[in-house]
């Protein structure tokens, strides 16, 4: 006999298997268990802040950028010789211009022909066909029809064109160009109004600020890019005003002369250069900064040319050494490697081993900066020149001379006196060995200890040193009268000005004692 608990079953358990049956119809109807659709949980969804967006940028700035094609005129090679045609009896200029072959020679081109529509010969060789030499960016100024480009681009050109954004061909002629700051101005004459551009105050622009690069990158037409300023005043080793603001916007060949906007809609610098081992972008670009383009500009589209204040010296930077071992207090300043002969600042006393520190008694922090400020000042203006010379300070009065106008003066030489004859003597202090020059001027380095700190510092065997100090040597113990004079001073450092057959340059040894 069952038991009852087990041939009927309990409530509990009917309970639990109409429960089982009703889930398993539910999961029937829609696939899904009806007690587990409400306990998924939300699809994640993050509260980020808005990401900025370039398009109200972009839609603005881009009527005004466009992309420059430059021409060249190129002649075909002559033929000189004195072979004729002769067709059946007729000379080729005979032929009627409808006839295949003066067709097929004003085509391709053939001795002693030009390929005009009127069958023009020319006396001297092929005709003369005009062929693409580059392409760039630029955008407009002025409403007027003025743009800016690079100088790299225009250079060689012959023949202008702009294309505008909506894809408009205009010509264009060049108005004026700056090799030395590598722009261009170009002018569009067309009976409209364009949209255009202002430079930014790029003073005000900082490390890791939104830039926006417009142009026209391979040819291919608008293009555009993003990034941040990466770093202010990079010197890159194109010319002396090296000044360029450093980008990681995408820019590769064709977007030179381009702008680089920021978030107003304003140029804060123009594409000139990248750094690529590949020929490729790799994020590091180089922009001339607004300041300086809008003087080059403003000048350029007033004379067609730049006129800048010309000082005349070579100069170097002043390091930790080199300030230690004059006894100025801070590295900065030029120093004065060599006035040129007939220069303004030769005529106005400035001399071998002096520092200019200032000029209008406005701190020249390095020989950039002196370069720049020297060019903005202009050509005729007189100066004040603050300099640094044994262990004082004097100013000295200089007119400035005229860059553009500058003529390089040639100096005579004359023939050298026969070198008296000489052994060689060691600076033991230094770690070098040096020998009277053969041309009775300074001394010649015989040999450098390798592990000094001469050569550590740079100073080969071959060299010269002219002066110690600023005061000329000829003989080993003018070295050591002028390193003892320093260690009398309180200076642990001398100043050495060499010469080698790359230049002139000056060094800071250590004078130890000993």
């Amino acid at each position: 006999m069952l038991n009852s608990k087990i041939g009927r079953p309990s409530l509990k358990t009917v309970l639990k298997t109409s429960t089982v049956a009703g889930l398993a119809a539910v999961m029937l109807s829609t696939g899904i268990p009806g007690q587990v659709i409400n306990s998924f949980a939300d699809p994640v969804k993050v509260e980020a802040p808005q990401a900025p967006s370039f398009a109200d940028v972009v839609s603005a700035v881009s009527p005004a950028v466009v992309s420059v094609r430059v021409q060249s005129e190129t002649q075909a090679a002559s033929d000189n010789s004195n072979f004729s045609f002769n067709f059946g009896g007729q000379g080729f200029e005979d032929l009627p211009n409808d006839h295949p072959l003066k067709r097929f020679f004003r085509e391709f081109g053939g001795p002693q022909f030009r390929g005009g529509p009127d069958g023009d010969r020319s006396e001297r060789g092929g005709p003369r066909r005009m062929r693409p030499t580059s392409q760039g960016s630029g955008f407009f100024i002025s409403e007027d029809g003025y743009l800016v480009t690079n100088n790299h681009v225009v250079a060689d050109g012959a023949a202008y064109t702009v294309v505008l954004d909506d894809g408009t061909e205009l010509d264009a002629k060049l108005i004026g160009k700056d090799s030395r700051t590598d722009l261009a101005v170009l002018k569009v004459e067309a009976n409209r109004k364009f949209t255009y551009v202002n430079f930014a105050d790029d003073s005000k622009a900082r490390v890791g600020d939104w830039v926006v690069a417009v142009g026209n990158p391979f040819g291919l037409g608008g293009s555009v890019t993003a990034g941040i300023i990466s770093a202010r005043g990079r010197d890159i080793g194109s010319g002396p005003y090296d000044d360029y603001i450093q980008i990681d916007a995408a820019v590769n060949r064709g977007n030179s002369g381009g702008p680089a906007f920021n978030l107003e809609g304003e140029v804060i610098g123009i594409n000139t250069a990248i750094f690529s081992p590949s020929g490729g972008n790799v994020g590091i670009a180089f922009a001339i900064p607004a300041a300086v383009a809008r003087d080059v500009v403003t000048d350029l589209m007033e004379d067609g040319k730049v006129e800048r204040g010309w000082l005349g010296v070579q100069i170097q930077p002043v390091n930790k050494d080199i300030a230690e071992s004059l006894g100025l207090s801070e590295p900065q300043g030029a120093l004065v490697v060599a006035p040129q002969e007939g220069s303004p600042g030769q005529k106005a006393g400035i001399e071998e081993g002096d520092v200019i520190t200032a000029l209008n008694g406005e701190p020249v922090k390095d020989a950039r900066d002196l370069a720049r400020k020297v060019a903005a000042m202009g050509p005729n203006k007189k100066i004040e020149v603050s300099v640094w010379r044994d262990g004082k300070a004097q100013n000295l009065e200089v007119t400035l001379g005229n860059l553009a106008s500058e003529d390089a003066a040639s100096a005579e030489t004359e023939e050298p006196e026969t070198p008296t004859p000489s052994t060689e003597q060691a600076l033991a202090s230094l770690g070098i060995t040096v020998a009277p020059a053969e041309d009775g001027s300074g001394l010649s380095v015989v040999d450098v200890d390798p592990d000094s700190e001469a050569a550590a510092r740079g100073l080969r065997t071959g060299e010269k040193i002219v002066s110690v100090n600023n005061k000329p040597v000829e003989k080993a113990s003018d070295v050591e009268a002028a390193i003892e004079q320093a260690r009398e001073d309180g200076r642990t450092r001398a100043l050495f000005q060499v010469e080698s057959d790359r230049g002139s340059r000056f060094m800071a040894l250590p004078i130890n004692e000993g």
